[in-house]
This record gives structure tokens, sequence and C-alpha cells, in this order.
């Protein structure tokens, strides 16, 4: 029989917590003892997550944690995650981190991208990437995890199999889409209803911060310093995400090393057509789609995942379970919701 893990989820209110307690709720093998929430805390989960109030009851959201626990979710900002990870991990704690303050090695991209000095840089080293299909064995014997960004997590698995088989390229240039939940819960102008509705726009042109983490992960691959074009762009959808990668190379056999790359990965399925991100709504899954067009020299890939599935929660429920020792795809929703 496996034994109870002891989670604990920082910032518990937003949507990625609250996919996240989506799988955890149904998970045969955890134990959630905590709930933690400055902005909410002293409230009922069913005040401020009434769609969970049938699975958690009359649970209080807490400023600490009140309870012993093994492993903690942080869905807090970036600095806040920067400063509790090392404390957490002083007390044995496991850690899986949802936001950005540990996915890059590089030190200096912080200030530069995020606005603050890294004030723990010793840990970036130990901390492990958590994109399963490219650092499983990693993870596996890992106490922190940063779990990628969205657009990462759908570009990078786009081009993977490039990197793996070391195809030569010039450049890579990446679009994509993002529906509003990747914004998270807070309101905001622009995401306003009357403004988002019938209106799509792409921001960060010049400089987003997923770019740096993007690069950092392709040297780790393969030792190659890029300098990756990325342009990200919201539209009108709650959630899902569609990154189309434009990759210049003379090779042309893309399917072969696509599905080469991805057999017996239970969550990465090669598409015959362009997919759609209603494919993946409410899984881990990601559905990519190679191609070449002769006429640019271009090898154009396109992958759709959930942003806040195999973009964010879901993600990190498949990297607990490979931390914890459990069956890797464990209470990960794996049919979509449809229509």
């Amino acid at each position: 029989m496996e034994q109870t893990l002891k989670v604990c989820i920082y910032g518990a209110t937003g949507y990625t917590a609250s996919e996240l307690l989506r799988a955890l709720i149904e998970h045969p093998y955890v134990e959630i003892t905590g709930l933690v929430s400055h902005s909410t805390a002293g409230k009922k989960v069913s005040e401020v997550l009434p769609h969970l109030a049938p699975a958690l009851g009359e649970r209080t959201l807490t400023p600490e944690p009140e309870e012993d626990f093994d492993l903690a979710f942080l869905c807090l900002p970036h600095s806040a995650s920067m400063e509790l990870v090392p404390e957490l991990l002083s007390k044995g704690k496991k850690v899986v981190d949802l936001s950005g303050a540990y996915r890059i090695r590089n030190r200096e991209a912080y200030p530069e991208f995020y606005g603050f000095e890294h004030g723990h840089a010793e840990l970036l080293e130990r901390a492990i990437y958590g994109l399963p299909e490219l650092f499983r064995e990693e993870i596996k014997g890992a106490d922190l995890v940063a779990n990628p960004g969205c657009y990462p997590t759908a570009t990078l698995l786009a081009i993977y199999p490039l990197l793996r088989e070391g195809i030569d390229f010039d450049s890579v240039i990446v679009h994509a889409l993002s529906g509003v939940s990747g914004a998270g819960r807070k309101p905001k102008q622009s995401f306003h209803f009357p403004e988002m509705e019938e209106n799509i726009f792409a921001y960060s042109v010049e400089r987003h911060r997923h770019t740096p983490e993007m690069e950092d992960v392709i040297f780790r691959l393969s030792g190659r310093k890029l300098n990756l074009r990325f342009t990200p762009v919201v539209v009108p959808t709650a959630r899902g995400m569609l990154s189309t990668v434009y990759v210049k190379t003379e090779f042309k056999e893309l399917r072969e090393i696509y599905m080469n790359t991805y057999e017996g990965e239970r969550f990465v399925r090669i598409s015959d057509t362009p997919p759609m991100t209603k494919w993946t709504l409410g899984t881990n899954n990601c559905v990519i789609f190679p191609t070449y067009d002769e006429r640019t020299s271009t090898a154009v890939i396109i992958s759709a995942i959930d942003n806040l599935g195999k973009g964010a929660s879901l993600q990190a429920v498949q990297n607990m379970n490979l931390m914890a020792g459990f069956e890797e795809g464990l209470s990960i929703p794996k049919v979509p919701k449809f229509p």
C-alpha cells in the first residue's frame, strides 16, 4: 500500500490552486493538510472557491500552515516563492514551485526579466526543471521542482525532438496564443469582460520573462546559446494555449523523429492535423502537429495544451507523483472536456 503524502498549498485561491485541488481531491494517496492564503485567511473554501465546497466541505483558509506536511505547492508571486523555498527546504519539505523564481539557472536574468535580484542563487542549480518528458529521472530524486511556465511547456515540447536528434537549424520564432486565465485571477483592466470580449492583443513583445526560461532550457539540453523570438498573444477564451514554432532548417523528415521521441509518453500525442485547444481542455495532454514548408525551408510545429493543465497545475501533480514514487498519471484527468 502506498504511503499517504501530506500536502500544503500556498496561495490556495488562484486559478492554478483551484486546478491543483481539482486533481488532488481525487488522489488516493494525498491528504490536503493546508490551504494557505494571506488575502482570504479566515474565510471558508465555500466562500472563495464555491465549486470545491462539495469536496472540501467547510475547510478554512489560514495565513500559515496549521498541520504538518511533506510537500508544498507554491502558487505565489515570484518574489514570495523565492524567499519561502529555502525556508521549506531547511525543514525537510519537498517543493513544487509554480512561480518563475527557480526556473532559470542564470541569476542575471532575474533583475532584467523579473525585476529583482535573486537572493538565493545557490538553489538555482538544485532546482530541477519540471518538464517530465525531458527531465523525468532528475525529477524523481528532486526536493525542489520548478514547474515550467505555460508558454515554455507548449514550446519546448514542440522543439525538443529537434534538439534531441541534433538537427541543424538557424533560428526559432514562436507565436503563441493563450486564454485569459494565464493572467491570473486578480482583476485587471485589459481583461475586463467588455474590453476582452471580441478582442485579441499581443503583449510584452519586446521582452517577456518566458523568453530566457526557454533559452535556458534549450542550452541545458543542447549546449546551444539561442536567441529565440517569442511573441505572446491573449485571446478571448478562459483557458487553452496554442504555440506555433517556426524553425529554419533543411531537415524535412519531421514526423518520424516526433513519433520516436514521444513514443510511450502518455501525455503527448502527435497529430496528423493541426490541433485545437479543445482537444486538451481540462487535461495534462499536449497535442503536436509537425509539418515542413519546402517553399520557405521552414519546419512548422503547432502545439496545443491547456494553460492551466499541462501548462501549470496538472503538470505540477505529474511532478508530485514522480517525486513521491507514485504512478505518474495518478489522479490526472485524461479525457478532455467537450464541447
